[in-house]
């Protein structure tokens, strides 16, 4: 595992029997919160300068201790944490929470600070520096030094969250999101987040793990968590912050501006299955339904309400998210008309009107007439009146008839207040014990049920293979770009199409025409112009001998060789491929429409090597691009499989040269009504890996 933390530590860490609390102040606030969710271990104050923290006795220092602890929290200034550690780890404590600051966060010799700290920790499982800590709700342990929001639970979802307040602020939630473990990790000076997945994927009281990534150390590691909790069925969602520029200066391909840093994480986070959310809120909300549900095996929704105006809101919205509502079948018609008569309108979504309000039986029939029509998710809006100045007893009715069309059907189920407040804990505390979901907010139900359904999808397909971490070029190595002809033959010997070409003196350009016949392209031949189009260094559709020498004159600036080649006919559309190379993920493949509308269009996909053509095949299909080449408004189709070989040809060259390939712009590739052909190509390589 990372910086050599064993999975054993950290599960002693993070489920420890028996806690050392060291320190003052926050020492005592971390006894007062296990005392507070039910520890039942023992807890040992250590400060030399008090006889007492929180009412119980102190020990001196840690070798006046009276056993081994699982876990110890550590809240003395920073010199002297790295002295606490060194002695926790020396009578073997299974892992630490550091708590002070000061360290790699600040620079300069906090990065030192930090790495003596991770080497005084010896087999130590560390969580921090500079961080809040961890609560256990599940065993009662809290080693946070602060209050919380969160209550004892028997299963639940786990966070894990590099920043203390974000964690603070999610145990304050009014959600009824049963949490499992909250876990801040600070700097991470020891262990990624594919460790702690790891571990807490050991405990089969987890239901779905969240991430607040701020960034990734170790790709290999985490890839490998990601599949694991993939084959064990553990659904996991990302809030992913920031957006880096790390790798810039090294670009200069067009692929560069379709492949930012952020889309290489969506690429990771569809290769496995990850949610990604865009907010708390949706984040919070996908998990909730992830803890009741799982993943989805669909998209389809039905939805039920009192309110023709509630009715059109879910179609808008459920449309805009991209989920289904199909109309009811014949079947489901007859059930509803014989619950709810001859005047309500039957449609999904369904406004029942207030005809069958209160009304156990005849709602009871109609739920599960709606549960029992095959949707993948069944939805009751259903909005609570404020308990401070109404009565809200006439929606227990509701509520039973409901619950008792989820036991019937055992169809997967949610209530969903249109608003986030209208929907009491109590009442979300009822709903998860009947399995079915408090969802809260339209907009951010929707997005949640999206994301369970792409999770779902992912969870039925054959796995990818885990990334491995990719060395950095070597620093002394001299990057070069290699010419048309040179990068077109390489390409050539992994299958890729390049068109009949020469390569010529410019006096002899016309000769090389006449051979190969017109129309042509000529460009100058040269190892340092990036874009021949903007540089002048192309010139298209030459169709005699005269056009081609004066052509060739125009380009004896640029270079004193040129390339000849057939231009192409009959092109259905243009096709960009491309390899960027970042500093986590290594090199990196994109693909979608080339020539002019790169940047205009970004119709781009982006997926991380090595790739399947199946992986290939779903990408490009959802491009705007496969719309085009499938015979758009009468057009001729364009050859799909001649577009998906020359894309996982490029992927095969960039795997067989991970090692030196910096970049990589084959644009435009032409796709033809039977073929695809590369007409420029730009390589840039170092000489050693």
């Amino acid at each position: 595992m990372t910086n050599l933390t064993s999975r054993s530590a950290l599960t002693r860490l993070l489920s420890p029997r028996s806690i050392a609390v060291i320190g003052g102040r926050e020492a005592a606030e971390v006894i007062r919160q296990c005392e507070r969710i039910g520890f039942s271990g023992p807890i040992w104050p250590v400060n030399p300068k008090r006889p007492e923290i929180a009412g119980r006795p102190a020990f001196a220092s840690v070798a006046d201790l009276p056993g081994v602890p699982d876990a110890a929290f550590v809240a003395v200034p920073r010199d002297l944490t790295v002295d606490a550690i060194a002695q926790l780890a020396s009578m073997g404590t299974g892992g630490a929470v550091c708590y002070a600051s000061g360290f790699a966060e600040v620079g300069g010799e906090g990065i030192v600070l930090q790495e003596n700290l991770v080497a005084a920790s010896g087999d130590m499982a560390l969580l921090g520096p500079n961080c809040y800590g961890l609560l256990n709700y599940l065993d009662g342990a809290a080693l946070w030094p602060d209050q919380h929001g969160g209550v004892a639970v028997e299963r639940g979802v786990a966070i894990i969250t590099q920043s203390g307040n974000i964690g603070l602020n999610l145990t304050m939630q009014a959600r009824s999101l049963p949490l499992a473990y909250l876990i801040s990790a600070g700097n991470k000076a020891k262990g990624d987040l594919g460790d702690f997945i790891d571990t807490l994927l050991d405990d089969d009281r987890v239901t779905a793990i969240g991430l607040h990534i701020e960034g990734l150390d170790d790709i290999n590691h985490f890839s490998n968590a990601a599949l694991r909790a993939l084959d064990m069925g553990v659904p996991i969602i990302a809030l992913k912050t920031g957006r880096s520029e790390a790798g810039a200066a090294l670009t200069l391909s067009h692929t560069s501006s379709l492949a930012g840093s952020d889309a290489l994480f969506d690429a990771l986070f569809a290769r496995y299955g990850i949610g990604r959310a865009k907010d708390l809120s949706v984040f919070l909300e996908t998990l909730k339904l992830l803890h009741v549900h799982g993943p989805l095996s669909g998209r389809t929704v039905s939805s039920m309400s009192c309110s023709g105006g509630e009715a059109g809101l879910i179609a808008d919205l459920a449309s805009d998210a991209g989920l289904p509502t199909p109309p009811l079948t014949p079947e489901t018609e007859a059930k509803l008309f014989a619950a709810l008569g001859p005047k309500v309108p039957l449609a999904n979504p369904l406004d029942y009107h207030t005809y069958i309000w209160g009304n156990v039986e005849a709602s009871t029939a109609t739920f599960s007439a709606m549960l029992g029509a095959g949707y993948a998710m069944n939805l009751l809006i259903l909005d609570f009146p404020r308990a401070d100045r109404c009565d809200a007893s006439t929606w227990d009715a509701m509520l039973d008839a409901f619950e008792a069309a989820q036991r019937a059907t055992g169809a997967k189920a949610a209530i969903l207040s249109s608003l986030p407040e209208s929907l009491p804990e109590s009442i979300g505390a009822r709903m998860l014990k009947s399995n079915i979901a408090p969802m809260q907010g339209i907009t951010e139900c929707m997005e949640a049920i999206r994301i369970a359904a792409d999770i779902g999808t992912v969870h039925a397909r054959p796995r990818a293979a885990a990334l491995q971490n990719t060395p950095g070029l070597d620093a002394k190595a001299a990057i070069r770009m290699l010419d048309e002809p040179t990068g077109k033959s390489a390409l050539a010997a992994f299958g890729v199409n390049i068109p009949e070409g020469v390569v010529t003196t410019i006096g002899d350009a016309a000769n090389a025409a006449d051979g190969i016949g017109y129309p042509v392209v000529i460009k100058a031949v040269s190892d340092t112009i990036a874009h021949k189009t903007e540089a002048g260094a192309v010139k298209l559709n030459l169709k005699d001998r005269v056009a081609v020498t004066y052509a060739a004159n125009s380009l004896a600036h640029l270079s004193d060789q040129v390339l000849v080649e057939a231009m192409q006919q009959n092109v259905v559309a243009e096709m960009i491929i491309g390899i960027t190379r970042d500093p986590l993920f290594g090199p990196t493949l994109t693909f979608g429409s080339g020539g002019i509308f790169v940047e205009l269009l970004q119709d781009a996909a982006t997926l991380l090597l090595p790739v399947t053509r199946s992986d290939v095949e779903t990408a490009f299909d959802k491009l705007k691009l496969a719309t085009l080449i499938n015979g758009f408004r009468g057009k001729p189709k364009g050859d799909r499989q001649a577009a998906i070989n020359a894309i996982m040809a490029v992927a095969a060259f960039a795997e067989a040269h991970r090692a030196t390939l910096v970049e990589l712009d084959v644009n435009p590739v032409m796709i033809l009504e039977h073929g695809a052909v590369a007409v420029d190509a730009m390589i840039r390589i170092t000489d050693k890996g």
